[in-house]
């Protein structure tokens, strides 16, 4: 099938027949056009005798679209945005990012001054396309950038411009075709349920009260830090309403969600046993038991964590998994849980994962042989 293409943006003639152009004068099949309505959707029309009246037709489907309020609005869109710098874009974008915690800001704030504004900053919005994408990932490959940063920074990139698509800047997406980073975490180290017991008791008894939490709830190290007693809304069940924000030091809503927001967790006996032991020991203010040792109207920090899990591996005194870190408490609870043959999307829920996934791509590996056992399944039903 050969196709003509006219200006930018009218659209094409061509013929579905396997004659070339240079015959369709003499062709006896009819000439179709092709071009995108009112509403940007891509449609066609057929029956034209000659390549004249399938132009004029195109023409005044053009000039149609063209003068419509919706294409006005457009173009005086692409007169504002098109010629404004990729920093004075941004300038105007970032208020709209409202559901951003003040440690995403943070973050946000340096992946633009170290990565996209020392690319961008004075580049014209109406200039980017799919090669200027690709490039910005190949020169971050080139400078040795690390994949986790790599795909941060591609991700806010992407944000950015497809903000920019929606306005209308471009007629393609300049993201189709374009291979983003792919960042793949290290496999998780996850104490032996043995070592987890040395571990949890090395610290004091904030220390294990956190400890416990993470590898029996299955708690990020904020959100353990912010428990309450209050919370405990049936013998087996915690709910997780809060966090303490490692960046304000205060209490802040949960990751990935809005304030008010909550997850239900299971609560083993045990942690129920550390939440109310901890509490008839120190008690709590409004609920809370983690309050900062000097003021406690305040929370407590999270470098008092930190700073435990320090002393516990410089003391030497119980052998510390080779590459685990505190997170590894909760990773604990997600293998118990797929372990146990617990379902991941069950488990995804409770650790309040922002997709499928994440959970799928950082625990896969603790589901060994799970399409074995599917196929002994299956096959117990197909003998039956």
């Amino acid at each position: 099938m050969a196709t003509t293409n006219l200006i930018r943006g009218m659209g094409s003639v061509f013929k579905e027949c396997e004659h070339p152009e240079s015959r369709w004068s003499r062709c006896p099949h009819e000439y179709k056009i092709r071009f995108r309505n009112a509403a940007g959707k891509q449609s066609e029309e057929s029956g034209f005798t000659t390549q004249d009246k399938a132009k004029a037709r195109l023409a005044e489907v053009y000039q149609t679209r063209k003068n419509s309020p919706q294409s006005q609005r457009k173009a005086e869109r692409i007169q504002k945005y098109g010629p404004m710098q990729f920093g004075d874009y941004v300038a105007e974008w970032k208020p709209s990012q409202r559901d951003l915690s003040p440690a995403s800001v943070r973050h946000l704030d340096s992946l633009l001054e170290h990565h996209l504004y020392p690319a961008f900053r004075s580049r014209r919005m109406g200039t980017f396309d799919h090669k200027v994408v690709e490039a910005f990932i190949q020169t971050m490959e080139r400078n040795g950038t690390g994949l986790a940063t790599q795909a941060n920074a591609f991700d806010k990139l992407k944000a950015i411009l497809l903000d920019a698509h929606r306005l209308g800047l471009y007629d393609d997406n300049p993201l189709t075709g374009v291979k983003p980073p792919q960042y793949d975490p290290k496999r998780t180290v996850i104490p032996s349920p043995a070592k987890l017991q040395e571990i949890r008791a090395a610290g004091d008894d904030m220390f294990l009260l956190v400890a416990d939490l993470m590898s029996g709830c299955g708690m990020r190290n904020g959100e353990a830090l912010a428990v309450n007693l209050n919370n405990i809304v049936a013998d087996d069940i915690y709910r997780i309403t809060e966090q303490v924000n490692q960046t304000t030091k205060t209490y802040a809503p949960l990751k990935h969600r809005k304030a008010g927001d909550y997850r239900d967790v299971p609560l083993p006996a045990r942690v129920k046993h550390s939440i109310e032991w901890y509490a008839d020991k120190y008690g709590t203010v409004d609920g809370y038991l983690l309050r900062h040792p000097k003021d406690l109207s305040r929370p407590l920090p999270n470098h008092y964590l930190d700073n435990q899990w320090r002393r516990i591996k410089q003391d030497g005194t119980v052998e510390i998994p080779e590459g685990m870190v505190v997170y590894g408490f909760r990773h604990f609870f997600a293998s118990n849980c797929l372990t146990h043959n617990i379902p991941i999307t069950d488990v995804a829920e409770w650790m309040g994962h922002r997709s499928l996934d994440i959970t799928f791509k950082i625990y896969r590996h603790l589901m060994p042989g799970s399409i074995g056992r599917a196929a002994q399944v299956l096959d117990l039903g197909l003998a039956a």
